[in-house]
């Protein structure tokens, strides 16, 4: 989709809060909608039908769970949370990609267990806060955590349901008004899934305006535009527009600011395009060499230290699979930088990933290879080739098969490859076959074009392949 001057920039913005670590989500029944979540007039339409309601002229859905609850008891609503909430197994497409781009703060006001069934399969670590009790105790080594504001399926009796829950939150849930408080403060929000229909959002926005006050930092959500197309008249169109303008404008108040979306699906498409920009942060070097012809072997060092030296204090994040003759060299550059620069964090500059050296279980080791590439490969953006070659078991030396497979897992994944031909063996092979089948799917700009043909020159020196490699890199981060 082409994306509005407005939604490029929340991407932009959005993007630097991730990589500081200061991003969250606020995530409400929308996010599951499409796995089907069922919504709060389907949840209470039987029960409204009991009390001889017409759940369609109900407002106030709270308000009907209370009057339920005051005349039956509401023992019949926590069987139908059980019934309903448990049927969602998966995660949607929204929900994988929040889990991929590295945000660790969830709040939710939803009873599945969604974002944290998603994040789990991602293979992280998730902390969840459900009850008071869960706040006596953390995991140490946590990547998420998930914030239950208004409880899980699983303890239905506990969930935040009816008047009586809203009125008494305070009381009994101060535990995370607190913690809200906090993050609200330190965090950039995105609000995703509300409708602004949501019989909670009333209560969420006026528990953060009491917490925030006027000190409110800028926050995000989404919000569909006002379509003719969902109105049989004029004049109803007119209204729902006024009244979405007079939301947005009243969002303000709280520092929530909002994006405006066409579709449903172009929620899923700024996320699919943060996703891709983070990843371009990601670079993975494959190399290897036995010898470096045609460079020395001091030109060769010269030129992969310098590389890894000049991402680094670019602050990208360099992948790296350990290989022959290139995988020290990168370490060792990304490393002089940290300790030049007293950079913070290693981890925050280098990926390194050894291969596995002996068979064990039931896969061969190039099943392990191959399994291994894909899943570091599969985080990065944009992948470096430089040399590779290697001796075979009759002391030849020979192309290396290891980086052309991870030349065609790039393909797979998407990630945009930039061989360093002039450094010779199965680099100039794949620097070739970028030049002459690749350059309009990746670099569909004449500028980006020439500087990938440079990269093949044999008297290109080792400051023009860095400067050069650069700058593909950085026009790429702006594509």
């Amino acid at each position: 989709m082409e994306f509005t001057k407005e939604q490029k920039k929340f991407i932009t913005d959005f993007v630097v809060e991730i990589k500081n670590g200061d991003a969250a989500i606020f995530a409400g029944a929308g996010l599951s909608a499409s796995v089907g979540f069922v919504n709060w007039k389907e949840l209470l339409k039987d029960f409204a039908d009991e009390l001889d309601l017409d759940i369609e002229k109900e407002h106030d859905l709270i308000g009907v769970a209370q009057y339920y609850s005051n005349r039956y008891e509401r023992g019949k609503i926590n069987k139908r949370i059980i019934n309903e909430f448990t049927t969602l197994k998966q995660g949607s497409e929204n929900h994988k990609l929040l889990s991929k781009i590295g945000i660790s703060t969830f709040w939710t006001t939803n009873y599945d267990q969604l974002i944290e069934r998603t994040l789990e399969s991602d293979g992280k670590t998730v902390e969840k806060k459900i009850r008071n009790n869960d706040f006596s105790h953390n995991i140490k080594k946590k990547d998420a955590i998930v914030y239950k504001m208004h409880g899980d399926k699983d303890f239905p009796e506990e969930v935040v349901l009816i008047k009586d829950d809203y009125e008494t939150y305070q009381d009994k849930r101060e535990l995370f008004a607190t913690a809200l408080r906090g993050d609200l403060l330190s965090k950039t929000f995105l609000f995703i899934g509300f409708s602004f229909d949501d019989p909670n959002l009333e209560y969420i926005l006026g528990r953060i305006k009491v917490l925030l006050k006027n000190n409110t930092p800028t926050h995000y959500c989404f919000f569909k535009e006002v379509s003719r197309d969902d109105f049989q008249d004029e004049e109803s169109y007119t209204y729902a527009k006024v009244k979405q303008e007079l939301k947005i404008e009243d969002l303000i108040r709280y520092g929530i600011h909002s994006i405006m979306i066409q579709e449903y699906s172009d929620i899923t498409a700024i996320l699919k395009e943060i996703e891709r920009r983070l990843k371009r942060s990601n670079i993975f070097i494959s190399g290897a060499a036995h010898n470096y012809d045609p460079f020395t072997e001091d030109r060769a060092k010269e030129l992969i230290h310098n590389l890894s030296y000049k991402l680094a204090e670019k602050e990208y994040k360099i992948i790296s699979g350990y290989g022959l003759g290139i995988g020290s060299i990168v370490i060792n550059g990304a490393l002089e930088y940290k300790y030049q620069s007293n950079y913070r964090n290693l981890d925050d500059l280098l990926i390194l990933r050894p291969f596995p050296q002996m068979q064990s279980g039931n896969k061969s080791i190039s099943e392990r290879w191959t399994d291994y590439r894909n899943e570091i490969i599969s985080q990065a953006g944009i992948a470096i080739f430089m040399f590779g070659n290697k001796l075979d078991k009759n002391g030849d030396i020979v192309l290396s098969n290891g980086m052309k497979e991870e030349f065609e897992i790039c393909l797979q994944h998407n990630v945009i490859p930039i061989p360093i031909g002039c450094t010779g063996s199965i680099s100039e092979e794949l620097w070739d076959d970028v030049i002459k089948n690749r350059t309009e799917l990746y670099f569909n700009d004449q500028s980006l074009i020439n500087e990938i043909k440079k990269l093949g020159q044999s008297d290109i020196s080792n400051d023009g392949i860095i400067s050069t490699v650069l700058s593909i890199i950085d026009k790429l981060q702006k594509m």
